[in-house]
């Protein structure tokens, strides 16, 4: 089956719905959180992002179909956030909240107030 294949459509869209409405977690609403992630842009304002997925791994929501929404975080810095770009690897720190959310990159089960985003080091061995 090739990915336009009306029969491969549908397959993915069923997927999707059910991926779309994973299940979260509750117990996690408004608990203060420090997550490692990968960026995908969703607005910028003068060259600083100012909202973005926080994804699980390299290239979900942009080579591939988005991962489930319980695996994806929907981030606002409090302030615009300069320096990092599509699939940047980040440090998140905030409050998370259950809040499920569409964006034309993929939904989201959750959104973190961020008050720190720091580019993501290694620890030298």
């Amino acid at each position: 089956m090739t990915d336009l294949d009306p029969q491969a459509q549908k397959m993915l869209a069923d997927l999707r719905a059910i991926w779309d409405n994973a299940p979260i977690v509750g117990s996690l609403d408004g608990v203060a959180v420090r997550l490692l992630g990968y960026v995908v842009p969703l607005d910028e304002t003068d060259g600083a992002l100012t909202e973005f997925l926080l994804v699980p791994y390299f290239g979900a929501c942009i080579h591939s179909p988005p991962p489930p929404a319980n695996q994806i975080v929907h981030v606002i810095p409090d302030k615009p956030t300069r320096g990092f770009h599509a699939m940047d690897t980040v440090w998140v720190s905030g409050r998370l909240t259950t809040l499920c959310e569409d964006s034309p990159m993929g939904a989201s089960g959750y959104r973190l107030d961020a008050r720190v985003v720091l580019p993501y080091k290694a620890r030298p061995s």
